[in-house]
């Protein structure tokens, strides 16, 4: 059986030494930082962590007594309220005008000794404009979005778990751009309490880590009704949904998906491939109409009082979704059960326990104008299936690519399960 939480690094080590730790992370994250940009700017950082350090090891004096993760960093999306720390959303609204109590997700991992190393920079309001944050991989491409910092500050280091959220591919795609692992879970299994809105049908909040025995650790703390020990033992069998949704990832992208597939028969894996998704096209068009027609509504208020501070993209998928009508936003939201039990059908039929996929269509684009196409993602987030980001290979210039698990409607525990042993098949150097 698997430990409750995977070891430690010595700069968390569970110990008095957690407020020196905190002085050799305040070293490491004034040389990263600068260049990374994927915190928001906070005065006096690391004279709060000193003190939040300290207050935890008052609070918990004994190490045996002492939560699954004390001591552990936490980046939280700017669009998760947390105390102390104004949410601005990756926007130019004013603050005031964006706070709200504690997120649910927050307070969870705070009382399970987590430090919030500060938010982590989001595209506005989780649409498309970017933010500022770098690819730790390669500066000069982006880190993909709208989670970019949470993504960019797990693989640079400075953080063992961050919170992010999907409302289209803002966990998977910048994952597999970054080169870490990301989970999103069933929809609404874990609460999205304290987080401002893009399109609430479909919205999930998730998470980002290192290794896939971190974000099982953070998924337990998290998820509804979670189901303790559920085993990865048995191999599950792998589909791959063939046909016009497949064919949306580009050339280098299908060449890794492909060595990826190779690899994990090697392993011992049975790969199959399966007809899916053959109405891919009104899929997709049905989860644009309802991100714009939900987002017009979360945002009627402040963009009627502050239209002129939105980002141009923001604006006009604002301005789209007023032209949606509601008997069009009901059929479109129905499609998302029609798309889940079409799925779920089909792993029936084919004998299939997970579907497998690009994580995106391929490595991470260059520039920051854009955060790439999160059309790899978009069918799994529609359906509200628990998805599993993994880092899978390397292009010729040395950008990750990533492989896209995606399980059944609630069973988020098998799929961490069997992730740890496909994490390791996939053989991705860190």
């Amino acid at each position: 059986m698997r430990p409750d939480r995977p070891p430690l690094p010595a700069a968390e080590a569970p110990s008095e030494d957690l407020v020196s730790a905190i002085g050799r992370l305040e070293e490491r994250f004034a040389e990263v930082e600068p260049g990374l940009l994927a915190f928001v700017p906070e005065a006096g950082r690391f004279a709060r962590l000193r003190r939040e350090a300290e207050d935890l090891l008052t609070r918990y004096p004994d190490p045996e007594g002492r939560p699954a993760l004390f001591g552990v960093l936490l980046g939280v999306k700017d669009i998760f309220h947390a105390e102390g720390l104004p949410t601005r959303a990756g926007s130019r609204l004013p603050s005031d005008e964006l706070a709200g109590p504690e997120a649910a997700v927050v307070t969870a991992l705070k009382s399970a000794g987590a430090l919030v190393l500060g938010k982590t920079v989001s595209t506005e309001f989780a649409y498309f404009a970017p933010g500022p944050t770098r690819n730790p991989q390669a500066p000069g491409h982006t880190p993909g979005g709208s989670s970019s910092g949470s993504a960019a500050a797990v693989a640079a280091g400075l953080c063992r778990l961050a919170l992010g959220t999907q409302t289209i591919g803002s966990i998977t795609r910048p994952a597999a751009f970054c080169g870490v692992v990301g989970y999103k879970p069933t929809y609404d299994r874990i609460s999205r309490q304290g987080v401002i809105p893009l399109a609430p049908s479909l919205d999930h909040v998730g998470l980002f880590a290192p290794e896939v025995a971190w974000l099982e650790v953070g998924a337990a703390m998290l998820c509804r009704g979670w189901r303790p020990g559920v085993s990865g033992e048995a191999r599950p069998v792998l589909g791959i949904p063939e046909g016009p949704y497949l064919d949306r990832a580009q050339p280098e992208g299908r060449e890794d998906f492909r060595a990826a597939c190779e690899r994990l028969e090697s392993a011992g894996y049975e790969v199959r491939s399966a007809p899916a998704m053959a109405d891919f096209a009104e899929i997709e068009a049905r989860h644009y109409l309802i991100v714009a027609a939900e987002a017009a509504g979360v945002h009627q208020a402040w963009h009627e009082r502050y239209g002129e501070l939105y980002h141009e993209k923001t604006a006009e998928l604002i301005r789209r979704g007023r032209e949606v009508t509601p008997d069009e936003l009901e059929e479109a939201l129905g499609g998302r059960e029609r798309l889940r039990n079409e799925l779920s059908r089909r792993m029936e039929e084919e004998g299939i326990d997970l579907w497998i996929s690009p994580a995106a269509p391929g490595a991470a684009p260059p520039g920051l104008e854009s955060t790439g196409d999160p059309v790899m993602n978009l069918p799994w987030t529609h359906s509200g299936l628990p998805t599993l980001a993994l880092p899978s290979g390397r292009n010729a210039e040395g950008l990750p690519f990533g492989l896209q698990v995606a399980a059944r409607w609630e069973a988020d525990e098998q799929l961490l399960a069997w992730g740890h042993e496909m994490e390791a098949a996939l053989g991705f150097p860190r």
